[in-house]
């Protein structure tokens, strides 16, 4: 296949294309800082036609992962670039399509689990599940969230693509061994003795494995009766203090330091940051890939989080020489 990320510099990118170029596939990554990499990068300003739509001709498929980073404080600007970088590039990305001779048969969209209701009682599936801002108790601050989640989606569905099935990646945190991801992270926190409960730890966190993750992918192409919004997260989010006493259990650590609300949000204050990315409670399912028969490889946290740890130190076997002699 050839395959075309927009957006696909950034980690999750990687970890697609890297998967893709293992298998045998033609990757094409559009970015705004072009660099060198095992695949084709080429420039695009995710606003504007340019060459870069030539290679939506005959493509097989184009995945658009295109977006600022929402780990900043929502400012003014980081606002506007947020929403805009998002929406935008989608608009570019539908009207490439639209205007190709031959275009891809399927448009892997980037969205985001964040759309649904912060809630406690029941899980969000795509068919039952709440959007956001139906939800009592929800900090009017995440209301931005929302709003970039639904506009988001609202921007892939303005044109017209007959030919070409959208699916709406509707994605939870993918767990990655990889450096700089949110795995690597929270691991970074259980490392330092600071990795129990965020707030009063009920929050549920919804998750997906890095290899199911990819997976899912493959399973969305292959499969054409599957179209709109689809969930990408494990079939089991748990708490947010059952998830950090688990990979501390995971890593050999048996006490972790909770963080109050209060000292998260000081602490996303220094850190340049928000504390509703961990504090919101995202329990999202998988309904659809279900129903059509998909299977997890790693459907719980546990056995998840013990693979990651492993992986993570053979990733990193260099720094645990040093950090972990023993």
């Amino acid at each position: 296949m050839k395959i075309v990320i927009p957006g696909g510099a950034g980690q999750i990118g990687t970890l697609l294309a890297r998967a893709f170029v293992t298998d045998g596939h033609e990757v094409v990554v559009l970015s705004r800082n072009p660099t060198n990499a095992p695949w084709r990068v080429i420039g695009w300003d995710g606003e504007t036609n340019g060459n870069w739509a030539a290679e939506f001709e005959g493509a097989d498929a184009v995945i658009n992962l295109a977006g600022r980073s929402v780990n900043c404080r929502y400012n003014a600007d980081n606002r506007r670039q947020i929403k805009d970088s998002r929406t935008k590039s989608t608009r570019a990305v539908g009207r490439a399509i639209a205007g190709a001779a031959r275009p891809p048969r399927v448009l892997l969209q980037a969205s985001t689990a964040t759309i649904y209701a912060h809630r406690y009682d029941a899980a969000n599936d795509e068919a039952t599940g709440l959007l956001g801002g139906s939800e009592n108790g929800a900090p009017d601050t995440w209301k931005f969230s929302l709003d970039v989640a639904h506009s988001w989606e609202q921007a892939a569905q303005e044109i017209s693509l007959p030919n070409t099935r959208t699916v709406l990646l509707r994605s939870a945190m993918t767990m990655s061994p990889d450096p700089g991801g949110v795995f690597d992270v929270l691991l970074g926190l259980v490392r330092w003795g600071l990795g129990g409960a965020s707030g009063d730890g009920r929050q549920f966190v919804s998750w997906i494995h890095d290899q199911d993750f990819i997976r899912t992918i493959y399973w969305l192409l292959d499969h054409d009766e599957l179209q709109g919004p689809v969930n990408l997260a494990s079939p089991h989010p748990v708490p947010n203090a059952e998830f950090m006493r688990t990979l501390r259990e995971a890593w050999g650590i048996g006490f972790g330091l909770p963080a109050r609300r209060w000292m998260l949000e000081f602490g996303a204050f220094f850190l340049r940051t928000e504390s509703e990315l961990v504090l919101k409670s995202r329990r999202v399912v998988p309904g659809r890939l279900l129903q059509s028969g998909f299977d997890f490889h790693f459907p719980t946290w546990p056995a998840a989080a013990f693979d990651l740890c492993h992986r993570w130190r053979q990733l990193h076997r260099v720094e645990t020489s040093v950090l972990e002699p023993n």
